[in-house]
Protein backbone atom coordinates (compact mmCIF):
# COMPACT_ATOMS: atom_id res chain seq x y z
CA UNK A 1 0.00 0.00 0.00
CA UNK A 2 1.40 3.20 -1.16
CA UNK A 3 0.03 6.69 0.16
CA UNK A 4 -2.08 8.43 -2.76
CA UNK A 5 -1.20 12.31 -3.13
CA UNK A 6 -4.56 14.08 -2.66
CA UNK A 7 -5.53 15.98 -5.82
CA UNK A 8 -6.31 19.40 -6.52
CA UNK A 9 -9.70 18.86 -6.52
CA UNK A 10 -9.60 16.85 -3.21
CA UNK A 11 -7.53 19.80 -1.35
CA UNK A 12 -9.84 21.89 -3.07
CA UNK A 13 -12.55 20.08 -1.55
CA UNK A 14 -11.16 20.10 2.14
CA UNK A 15 -10.58 23.68 2.26
CA UNK A 16 -13.92 24.67 1.30
CA UNK A 17 -15.40 21.86 3.98
CA UNK A 18 -12.99 23.71 6.77
CA UNK A 19 -14.48 26.94 5.54
CA UNK A 20 -17.67 26.10 6.25
CA UNK A 21 -17.19 24.14 9.16
CA UNK A 22 -15.84 27.46 10.63
CA UNK A 23 -19.43 29.21 9.22
CA UNK A 24 -21.46 26.99 10.85
CA UNK A 25 -19.73 27.20 13.97
CA UNK A 26 -20.01 30.87 13.65
CA UNK A 27 -23.82 31.30 12.99
CA UNK A 28 -24.26 28.46 15.82
CA UNK A 29 -23.05 31.33 18.56
CA UNK A 30 -25.80 33.24 20.37
CA UNK A 31 -26.59 36.95 19.11
CA UNK A 32 -25.93 39.71 21.16
CA UNK A 33 -29.73 39.59 21.89
CA UNK A 34 -29.65 36.21 23.61
CA UNK A 35 -31.02 35.65 27.15
CA UNK A 36 -27.79 33.51 27.95
CA UNK A 37 -25.49 36.44 26.95
CA UNK A 38 -27.24 39.22 28.04
CA UNK A 39 -27.23 36.96 31.93
CA UNK A 40 -23.44 36.49 31.40
CA UNK A 41 -23.00 40.52 30.63
CA UNK A 42 -24.93 41.15 33.94
CA UNK A 43 -22.64 38.89 35.77
CA UNK A 44 -19.44 40.20 34.68
CA UNK A 45 -20.68 43.93 35.18
CA UNK A 46 -21.93 42.75 38.59
CA UNK A 47 -17.88 41.08 39.15
CA UNK A 48 -16.56 44.49 38.17
CA UNK A 49 -18.32 46.06 40.45
CA UNK A 50 -17.85 43.77 43.57
CA UNK A 51 -14.48 44.40 42.58
CA UNK A 52 -14.46 48.31 42.26
CA UNK A 53 -16.21 48.48 45.80
CA UNK A 54 -13.02 45.94 47.26
CA UNK A 55 -10.75 47.99 45.86
CA UNK A 56 -12.39 51.17 47.65
CA UNK A 57 -12.64 49.44 50.63
CA UNK A 58 -8.98 49.00 50.21
CA UNK A 59 -7.65 52.38 49.04
CA UNK A 60 -9.56 53.41 51.93
CA UNK A 61 -7.82 50.81 54.66
CA UNK A 62 -4.00 52.22 53.32
CA UNK A 63 -4.93 55.66 53.54
CA UNK A 64 -5.95 55.18 56.73
CA UNK A 65 -3.01 52.95 57.43
CA UNK A 66 -0.92 55.61 56.22
CA UNK A 67 -3.10 58.55 58.20
CA UNK A 68 -2.32 56.09 61.40
CA UNK A 69 1.36 56.02 60.40
CA UNK A 70 2.04 59.75 59.74
CA UNK A 71 0.55 60.50 62.87
CA UNK A 72 2.60 57.84 65.04
CA UNK A 73 5.37 60.00 63.16
CA UNK A 74 4.05 63.36 64.40
CA UNK A 75 4.18 61.88 67.78
CA UNK A 76 7.47 60.34 68.02
CA UNK A 77 8.93 63.34 66.69
CA UNK A 78 7.19 65.40 69.34
CA UNK A 79 8.32 63.22 71.85
CA UNK A 80 11.63 63.89 70.67
CA UNK A 81 11.70 67.34 70.76
CA UNK A 82 10.37 67.08 74.19
CA UNK A 83 13.11 64.75 75.10
CA UNK A 84 15.53 67.52 73.89
CA UNK A 85 14.02 69.99 75.49
CA UNK A 86 14.16 68.32 79.02
CA UNK A 87 17.70 67.56 78.21
CA UNK A 88 18.45 70.80 77.24
CA UNK A 89 16.54 72.27 80.55
CA UNK A 90 18.48 69.76 82.92
CA UNK A 91 21.89 70.96 81.21
CA UNK A 92 20.89 74.57 81.97
CA UNK A 93 19.75 73.30 84.87
CA UNK A 94 23.46 71.40 86.30
CA UNK A 95 25.52 74.25 85.02
CA UNK A 96 23.47 76.49 86.65
CA UNK A 97 23.94 74.55 90.07
CA UNK A 98 28.36 73.74 88.65
CA UNK A 99 28.27 77.68 88.58
CA UNK A 100 26.91 78.10 92.18
CA UNK A 101 29.50 76.10 93.35
CA UNK A 102 31.91 77.07 91.92
CA UNK A 103 30.93 80.94 93.12
CA UNK A 104 30.73 79.25 96.67
CA UNK A 105 33.89 77.61 96.75
CA UNK A 106 35.31 81.18 95.15
CA UNK A 107 33.00 83.32 97.74
CA UNK A 108 34.73 80.57 100.84
CA UNK A 109 37.85 81.31 99.36
CA UNK A 110 37.74 85.39 99.35
CA UNK A 111 35.75 85.47 102.31
CA UNK A 112 38.49 82.78 104.63
CA UNK A 113 41.29 84.39 103.28
CA UNK A 114 40.01 88.02 103.88
CA UNK A 115 39.07 86.62 107.28
CA UNK A 116 42.37 85.32 108.48
CA UNK A 117 44.74 88.43 107.53
CA UNK A 118 42.73 90.77 109.51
Amino acid sequence: MSFKEPSFADRQKAAQQAKQNILNKFKAQPGPDDPEVKQRAAEREAQAAARAKAREIRDAAKAEEKAREAEAAAAAAAQLVREKEEEAARAVALEAEAKAKRDARYAARKGGGKGKKK
